[in-house]
């Protein structure tokens, strides 16, 4: 075994190397040359001593490379004594791990108390800056600056920018039925939607299951209607192209759906030149007909852009239809139920009796044949004249009176004790009301579904019930008299078709508020009014 040599310091500052004696004879010999002379640095084998040529120490003597066995010249001659030796120590790697680890703890404890004085600090700086104001006494006036105001911007330390109020929610979008049947005024009502610049508007969409599913009943399509107002209620207009009448191979465009031709929407930009959906004014259909017919995707990418979705129908003949649509927490739909004199209905209904003929003997299928009712007209029946004709158009569209108030009255019971789901979203209005005052009806209508009533549509719906005469053309929305509109059922009916469909609606007409006649000359007497208020 070679012995080991001893741990020297040499030099200062310098930092004690251990050396391993292996050299092949008995030391290491060297001369250096200092200034003064020939000096003689040897290291005994054993002894580790340095000698001079006078046995003491040289003050510029070369460390001994014993591992190379030859001198190193120090790189510049020392000024000082060498500094004594010392021994260092080793750490076993245990304590110098432990060591490290509480140093980076004590760091990283600096920094979170320093984190948290400035965090303190800044608090203290936002109590003391911001204003405070009591309960009990007006805030003081603001003095009137004598110069320009600089514009103050905030750093970014602040703490302050963290106490700003939230962004606010994304509007809800609201979305209507219009719930009715025919001849109620629903064309009339429709339009205060459908001439609103916020409001998308469809008219009567189920119509195309009705045409594509013909002869079905009534009862049987109510499913798939509803499953159809699912879809448009989502903005999903594709649907239209299943119940496309147009033939295989043909896509349905914009000017293919029912009522597209007097459709604000459809008619104005920027799917057509022709109007402009923020001024308020009726559509010719003549006008908009001319339009270029677009893809069913451009209409769906301006129904996104509405927050305010109506559709109106007369083709749900159950509230309860819709009970899944407005359970249905995406969509939240509310319902206004138009009603009007069943009496007046019936009237409007035998006016226009060759363009309900179809949908007339729809209805009259979905009649419960279990039901005991008293006989219909006889089909010979003329309304008022041969000339005129009504024959088996007058038939049925008396008859379907019958399962349209059947379905009335199974609604306003449901309205009248409401489960959950109806509750704060059925409103019921009532023709009658709207064309007498129709500013009024119109506001309570746009504050149910959380619309501004503009002045241009306050003169709209005026206008349109301030008309010179009664309309004498159906499907026609047109300005008419008020008084005329609500009584001009008297004067058309006989006694014996009066009191049939009184006797099919007594239910509905003593909820809603219509009277019945007990006489031919009670009817009319026009000076009398058979309004009430009603029970909803």
């Amino acid at each position: 075994m070679r012995p080991a040599g001893p741990r020297l310091e040499h030099g200062l500052g310098s930092r004690a190397q251990p050396r391993q004696a292996r050299g092949r004879a008995a030391g290491c010999r060297a001369w250096a040359s200092p200034p003064s002379g020939r000096a003689k640095c040897q290291i005994r084998r054993g002894k580790g001593s340095v000698l001079g040529a006078s046995g003491q120490p040289p003050r510029t003597c070369a460390p001994c490379d014993v591992m190379s066995n030859r001198w190193r010249w120090p790189a510049a001659p020392a000024l000082l004594p060498p500094a004594p030796a010392v021994v260092l120590l080793s750490w076993p790697p245990a304590l110098l791990s432990m060591k490290v680890f509480r140093r980076k703890a004590l760091v990283l404890c600096l920094g979170y108390v320093l984190l948290l004085l400035l965090t303190m600090l800044n608090l203290l700086d936002y109590k003391w800056h911001k204003e405070p104001q009591q309960c009990n006494e007006p805030a003081p006036a603001r003095r009137a600056p004598s110069s320009p105001q600089q514009p103050h911007f905030q750093p970014r330390s602040d703490i302050r920018s963290l106490y700003r109020p939230p962004a606010p929610p994304p509007r809800q979008r609201q979305l209507v039925y219009v719930f009715t049947t025919w001849r109620s005024g629903s064309s009339f009502f429709g339009e205060l939607f459908n001439q609103n610049p916020e409001v998308f508007f469809l008219y009567e969409p189920v119509w195309h299951v009705w045409q594509k599913l013909y002869p079905g009943d009534a009862v049987s399509l109510q499913g798939a209607a509803r499953d159809m107002l699912g879809s448009l209620y989502r903005c999903d207009l594709a649907v239209f192209q299943l119940y496309n009448t147009a033939g295989a191979g043909k896509n349905l465009t914009t000017l293919g759906i029912f009522g597209a031709a007097t459709n604000k929407v459809i008619c104005s930009s920027p799917l057509c030149p022709a109007y402009r959906k923020e001024v308020v004014g009726m559509v010719d259909d003549k006008v908009c007909k001319k339009c270029p017919p677009q893809r069913l995707s451009l209409l769906q990418d301006e129904c996104y852009k509405y927050h305010t979705l109506v559709i109106k129908g007369v083709r749900v003949f159950d509230l309860a239809v819709l009970a899944p649509l407005m359970q249905d927490p995406a969509l939240q739909l509310k319902v206004i139920h138009l009603v009007r004199d069943p009496r007046a209905v019936a009237s409007s209904r035998i006016k226009s009796r060759h363009g309900l003929i179809r949908e007339s003997l729809q209805v009259v299928r979905s009649r419960d044949p279990r039901i005991h009712r008293m006989p219909l007209l006889d089909a010979s029946h003329k309304l008022n004249s041969k000339k005129e004709g009504g024959g088996g158009s007058d038939y049925h569209a008396l008859g379907a009176m019958e399962v349209i108030c059947s379905s009335m009255a199974k609604t306003l019971q449901t309205a009248l004790r409401p489960p959950d789901w109806l509750k704060n979203n059925y409103l019921v209005v009532r023709y009658e009301d709207l064309v007498v005052d129709p500013i009024k009806t119109v506001r309570q209508v746009y504050g149910f579904v959380n619309l501004l009533v503009s002045p241009e549509m306050e003169k709209f719906a005026l206008n349109m019930t301030s008309g010179p005469s009664y309309s004498s053309k159906p499907f026609v929305v047109s300005a008419r008299n008020a008084t005329q509109a609500v009584s001009a059922w008297r004067t058309a009916l006989s006694f014996q078709q009066i009191k049939q469909i009184e006797e099919y609606c007594q239910q509905p007409m003593a909820v809603l508020g219509y009277e019945r006649v007990n006489s031919p000359e009670e009817v009319k007497d026009l000076s009398k009014t058979l309004l009430r208020k009603p029970r909803l």
